[in-house]
């Protein structure tokens, strides 16, 4: 019996020892794998971002004691499992991140494993995905081939394509085999001062994408040449017209004196007319809308763009849009009218440069009026107000003019601009000074460079709303330090990269900035 238990404890022993023996060789051969005896190390920290729509770059930890000869990179398209490999690659520690182009629409498995240089056995596999965009082979639109009714489209030549889409209207333009080759296509049928999305196909695949505004009809309006007495035209246009200006430099000058509701507008966008002129409103002007036009101050003495002048008026919108404004020496807007109001002044896809330069006034004034809206959007403000605050609402009650405490509310909105040199020179103008008993604000995808400024601190501006703004040598956005000071917590500070903004080339090269769309979309491109 005794011997029987001891045969049978020794065939227990006997088993845990060679349990034990192997849960020791297979933990042996993991830690030597883990510290790179056996073979290299995995690249750790994988990560693919996509950049220009069909690019991916590719980045991963390299550790100060790793010395790999280089790394294998294999891409399979739609194709989790790597059963078919696209497209391999080598790449060396030194070149990382690399960007790799691929092919747009297509979701991409990548996997990166590490070769040795020392006769270790390859890594494992480290994974990612990345699911690229829709490919962009159009060029960009000249302007000067854009037409009422038609447009010229130009790709890379000799790509596969098939046909051209437009909305609204569904129009489809088959491409023929010569302008496939030629890469260029003239679309008509178009609608003209429409809106268009254009989509380049090959098939089913998107090629390309661009959105465009077709031409002016000058059947519909009142055709103005600079030669012409533009107040006399306006004198004798009817409320509503359309003004079409033709290029050129006009030669009115001086004050414009507007009492009906008018659009001022440029036909040619790449060819602005010219016009060296302030305009005044006065009772009777309901909405007024200036586009693509040059505005230029020079030699105008204490010029505002545009002021309010009329009392006990109520006024509708106030568009600039697709306008080049420089040296005016007073306000963009100035509205100090009794007992007016203004629903709207709006600021979009504009660049204004050296406007309210002699420090007599705000760069967006409104005292005696009441604003409903001020939205500034897709623009450009350079050297603007230096000396004073960017955009100023005071707070007027009834007895003196003004519409404060009666239930009435301004709303201000700053949306992807590129502010510059503004409200700098005496510390601290203020790009928020609203006054104005009910008001709100928001400040969105903003980049602010080069300014002392701060948002606020007065006691009746409420504190905006931010969301990914971005500055650069202007601290005081978020310096919490200053007295009353209304920052902005989730701003980034960074170098935008400008091409050279002594010059007014603000495009930025600092890649996040682009994939975050910061600032005026068109530095972005």
């Amino acid at each position: 019996m005794m011997n029987t238990k001891n045969i049978f404890r020794g065939l227990i022993t006997i088993l845990w020892l060679a349990f034990a023996v192997s849960s020791c060789e297979s933990y042996n051969e993991e830690l030597l794998d883990g510290i790179g005896n056996t073979r290299e190390f995995s690249p750790i920290g994988l990560t693919a971002k996509i950049r220009n729509s069909t690019t991916v770059e590719l980045d991963w930890g390299v550790k100060a004691d790793e010395n790999p000869d280089h790394y294998v990179v294999e891409f399979s398209a739609d194709d989790p499992e790597f059963k078919t490999i696209f497209k391999t690659i080598n790449v060396t520690p030194s070149q990382l991140p690399v960007q790799v182009a691929l092919e747009g629409e297509t979701t991409y498995s990548i996997r990166v494993k590490s070769v040795s240089a020392a006769g270790l056995e390859d890594s494992k596999w480290s994974i990612t995905t990345a699911t690229t965009l829709s490919e962009q082979i159009f060029f960009p639109i000249k302007d000067e081939e854009i037409q009422a009714t038609s447009v010229t489209l130009r790709w890379t030549p000799n790509s596969n394509v098939t046909h051209i889409l437009l909305q609204p209207g569904n129009l489809n333009h088959t491409i023929t085999a010569e302008e496939k080759v030629a890469g260029v296509a003239v679309v008509t049928g178009l609608t003209p001062e429409t809106n268009y999305d254009v989509t380049l196909k090959n098939g089913t695949k998107t090629r390309g994408t661009l959105q465009f505004t077709s031409g002016v009809d000058l059947t519909n309006g009142i055709i103005v040449n600079p030669g012409d007495d533009l107040n006399a035209k306006i004198a004798q246009a009817s409320a509503g017209s359309r003004l079409l200006l033709m290029p050129g430099n006009f030669q009115t000058t001086g004050e414009v004196i507007l009492n009906k509701t008018l659009i001022i507008r440029g036909v040619r966008p790449e060819n602005r007319p010219i016009l060296n002129v302030k305009f005044t409103i006065n009772s009777g002007l309901v909405n007024l809308s200036l586009m693509d036009l040059e505005l230029k101050g020079t030699g105008l003495n204490n010029a505002a763009v545009v002021t309010v002048s009329g009392a006990s008026s109520n006024y509708g919108d106030i568009l600039i849009t697709k306008c080049a404004i420089h040296d005016y020496t007073r306000a963009l807007i100035a509205a100090n009218a009794s007992n007016s109001k203004v629903a709207s002044f709006t600021v979009d896809n504009s660049i204004v440069k050296s406007v309210n330069t002699n420090a007599g006034a705000d760069f967006i004034d409104f005292r005696n009026s009441h604003v409903a809206s001020i939205v500034l959007k897709n623009s450009t403000f350079d050297s603007c107000s230096t000396s004073r605050d960017f955009v100023r609402v005071d707070g007027v009650v009834p007895a003196n003019g003004g519409f404060s405490g009666t239930g009435l509310k301004t709303t201000i909105l700053i949306q992807n601009c590129t502010l510059y040199n503004v409200s700098n020179l005496t510390a601290p103008k203020r790009i928020l000074y609203v006054r104005f008993l009910d008001n709100s604000s928001t400040v969105m995808n903003t980049l602010i460079v080069s300014t002392s400024a701060i948002y606020t601190n007065h006691a009746a501006t409420e504190t905006p709303a931010f969301s990914k703004n971005y500055y650069y040598t202007a601290e005081s956005f978020m310096d919490a330090t200053i007295p009353l000071n209304k920052v902005d917590a989730t701003g980034v500070t960074a170098n935008p990269q400008f091409v050279d903004a002594a010059t007014g080339n603000f495009k930025v090269q600092n890649q996040s900035m682009i994939d975050n769309n910061i600032g005026d979309p068109r530095w972005l491109k």
